[in-house]
């Protein structure tokens, strides 16, 4: 049918043309009774025999007669389209521009049959979660920025609806910490538990059965009112302990600028031995901040005795032993090469700082604060405005966003996740 209708079509927009040629055979009818033995002779006799040849309304069959009207009509055709081709697209009407405020009409296809599975955006405006909706043209990312300043209603209007639809898990940054107590309760409670035609179930009794939240806290602010957090159940490459080793430098510095490049790179490389080290070779149990704090503790260096080797260089030595292109033994090695004596012990001194300032963040038995494959969760980051220095809400964001990447990546939920 479709390309029934594609013929038809094609047969209509080029009818004139065909006429056209049809007619043209005439011409060349008469060109051949011309008489003359050359061009000019003939010319001269077309005169006398156009009338005749045009007499009749029927198009002349002789092949050449054809081949003369297919000429001027593909002629005719070809200066059509090559004119229609370079002609200048006029928008009358719009010369100020087309935007125009959007319709309901206009948001439809981005909108959710189910209310509960939409992004709310404003009062009558909202995008769906599906992130394969029927018409892939339709398909949006899921990121959404809302600018305004203090008291204008950031969380109250956009946070808060968008938290009460509970339709995935969360992930929510709290510095006041007022989040979390306003809708902690509503989110344990959770929301009603839908069946496959959509409805809320009921148990027995009659009664809604609702789908808790299982609630989570990271707070800096105060670590009594924290869950714990351990980085180290998040490593899954080498790539992940030069990320650790780099957020940890960053957000332990303190205030002023930073010191001499060599001793950031001199630090890195201490860090990523040691943690490397624990994380390929300790126990699991082991796998934390504490043992980094237990290595740095051991790491004794005497400056009258350069060959002193303390328990942390003979557990590498070790290991050297038995893996020698080891990700630890390296590392490990060029730190030794690159710090002299001098140089350990301020380096040490530096971790030891370091090491003061996250003993609050050690884990009881690698404790996670995402799991993969748990049901719905929403976890609440309070973090503190005063623990990086000056920087400290560029810092502070950075380090959220450095959690967060990690998290991702290792927190499959059966839901879709929202930050």
């Amino acid at each position: 049918m479709k390309k029934t209708l594609d013929i038809k079509k094609l047969v209509l927009l080029n009818m004139p043309y065909i006429l056209l040629g049809l007619f043209a055979t005439n011409f060349g009818e008469a060109w051949r009774m011309a008489q003359g033995a050359d061009a000019s002779e003939k010319f001269l006799s077309l005169v006398a025999v156009l009338p005749g040849a045009l007499q009749s309304f029927w198009p002349s069959l002789h092949p050449l007669d054809l081949l003369v009207g297919l000429c001027c009509g593909g002629c005719l055709r070809l200066a059509v389209y090559l004119k229609s081709k370079n002609a200048k697209k006029y928008r009358h009407g719009l010369e100020y521009g087309s935007a125009r405020w959007g319709t309901r009409e206009d948001i439809a296809p981005y909108v959710d049959p189910v209310f509960q599975n939409n992004v709310i955006l404003t009062k009558t405006e909202s995008l769906t979660m599906n992130s394969r909706p029927k018409d892939p043209k339709t398909a949006r990312n899921k990121n959404v920025l809302v600018i305004g300043g203090s008291g204008s209603g950031k969380t109250r209007f956009w946070l808060k609806p968008n938290l009460m639809q509970m339709h995935s898990s969360y992930v929510v940054t709290d510095p006041k910490g007022t989040i979390l107590v306003e809708c902690g309760k509503m989110l344990q409670r959770g929301a009603p538990k839908p069946g496959k035609d959509g409805k809320p179930m009921k148990d027995k009794h009659g009664k809604v059965i609702y789908e808790p939240y299982r609630i989570k806290v990271l707070n800096t602010i105060n670590f009594k009112k924290s869950m714990h957090y351990n980085p180290f159940a998040y490593i899954h490459s080498e790539k992940d302990i030069l990320k650790l080793v780099t957020t940890l430098i960053a957000n332990t510095k303190g205030e002023g600028k930073a010191g001499d490049d060599f001793w950031v790179k001199a630090e890195t490389l201490l860090y990523c031995a040691l943690i490397g080290y624990i994380h390929y070779e300790a126990p699991v149990e082991e796998q934390n901040f504490s043992t980094l704090i237990e290595f740095i503790n051991a790491m004794e260096v005497r400056e009258d005795d350069e060959e002193f080797k303390n328990p942390v260089d003979l557990m590498f030595d070790a290991l050297e032993s038995e893996k020698p292109n080891h990700f630890a033994v390296r590392q490990y090695k060029k730190y030794k090469l690159a710090a002299g004596v001098v140089c350990s012990k301020r380096l040490l001194n530096q971790a030891v700082g370091k090491s003061l300032r996250t003993h609050n963040l050690k884990p009881k038995k690698g404790a996670q604060v995402m799991r993969k494959n748990e049901k719905i969760t929403a976890l609440y980051e309070r973090l503190s405005r005063d623990d990086f220095g000056k920087d400290d809400d560029q810092q502070r964001e950075s380090n959220s966003i450095s959690n967060h990447d990690v998290m991702y990546r290792g927190w499959i939920t059966p839901k879709n996740i929202t930050s």
